[in-house]
């Protein structure tokens, strides 16, 4: 693993999963690693996310390059966390339940075994399921199903295991972290980035500086002579208790999805709003999950939630997260718009980084992701 990289010296700006995904592979790779975050790592989306790790589910229209960055993601996870788990002790509880896509209407039936097959064309694990047979896989389904998409090699994480994972698995492999900085300042001196400001001990430089600050990445594009329209999306969330094998698989509905957790919660989600930066739940969302998901499983009827929470996702105007380097200002390397697939897409993030600092090709389809994709349409 340890090669010699193109770069020396690395600093990542941002403690959230990508950041942190990213610190972590440029380690590995031999390279000096210094994380600067203004909170506490995995404080924001990361920490807030249900862990879902399913590129069939969320992709549905079409092969397109978002979809292969995710399946490539996905690909990739086994041997990710088995490094993350040489150098951490903390289970991030990776549970390969598969999943369902679950539908109401038979005008719909049609229109699914059509993404199933144009999806296995890809490589997919996909067959459509019904009747006696759906009821099999997953018995506290409403009756009211049409039919589901199963895809057995979606999985899921607890992203606050997962997250301090990464973050202890950084300390050990070497990465400094500064952490609690506060309101930092990213300058430009010529053709050097540093960071300089808030509880920082002195300024801090490297040959290249990552990008992986969410919600947050606006505030960089000025220095960094580029448009990043990046917005946080409020996406509430709520747990039910639940027991073992209460819920086999993570079922998604047209709504959102239930997915259950080893720690015996049975999480719903989500509830997305335009909010600005606020992170308080309202009685709304959540009374919008209760419902629907009570109707897709019909026992939660009467069960009262244990906890609600709400995290920020880092929107683009697009969809697509902006990954890769900035033309004119090489020594960045963007990394974050990844919405609500961030746990999902850390491996691959890590990986693109890590070959980029290296020198290295990368897949042609990267270049749908690129960083000046707006300043230059704009």
């Amino acid at each position: 693993m340890n090669r010699q990289v193109a770069a020396s010296s690395v600093v990542i700006a941002g403690g959230g999963v990508i950041g942190l995904a990213c610190a972590l592979e440029c380690r590995l790779r031999g390279a000096k690693v210094i994380l600067v975050e203004k909170g506490h790592c995995g404080g924001q989306a990361s920490g807030a996310a249900a862990g879902m790790l399913a590129p069939y589910s969320e992709n549905t229209d079409y092969l397109d390059p978002f979809y292969k960055l995710c399946q490539d993601s996905l690909t990739l996870y086994g041997e990710w966390l088995q490094q993350v788990g040489e150098y951490s002790h903390i289970d991030p509880e990776f549970m390969q339940t598969g999943s369902l896509n679950v539908i109401f209407h038979a005008a719909d039936v049609e229109p699914m075994k059509r993404r199933i097959a144009w999806q296995r064309g890809t490589g997919a694990r996909a067959e459509w399921v019904e009747g006696a047979d759906l009821h099999r896989l997953e018995p506290g389904l409403t009756r009211d199903a049409a039919g589901a998409i199963l895809y057995p090699d979606e999985a899921h994480i607890y992203a606050p295991s997962y997250v301090m994972a990464l973050e202890e698995a950084c300390h050990k492999a070497g990465v400094e972290i500064f952490d609690h900085a506060g309101e930092i300042v990213l300058e430009r001196r010529g053709d050097d980035f540093l960071f300089t400001g808030g509880q920082l001990p002195h300024p801090i430089s490297g040959d290249r500086l990552v990008i992986a600050t969410g919600a947050w990445a606006e505030q960089w594009q000025e220095v960094c002579g580029a448009i990043w329209p990046v917005v946080p999306i409020r996406g509430q969330i709520c747990a039910f208790p639940t027991v073992a094998g209460e819920v086999r698989h993570m079922v998604f509905g047209s709504q959102g999805y239930v997915v259950a957790k080893a720690n015996g919660s049975l999480v719903c989600g989500a509830s997305e709003d335009v909010a600005g930066f606020d992170t308080s739940v309202t009685e709304s969302g959540i009374a919008r999950l209760k419902r629907w998901s009570r109707q897709l499983i019909p026992q939660l009827e009467g069960r009262p939630i244990q906890l609600s929470w709400a995290g920020l996702r880092p929107s683009t105007s697009d969809g697509w997260p902006l990954i890769g380097p900035v033309r004119g200002a090489e020594q960045v390397i963007c990394a974050f718009g990844h919405y609500r697939n961030g746990i999902l897409l850390a491996p691959v993030t890590a990986k693109r980084v890590g070959d980029w600092l290296e020198e290295r090709d990368v897949p042609s389809y990267m270049e749908a992701f690129d960083p000046l994709r707006f300043t230059t349409n704009g």
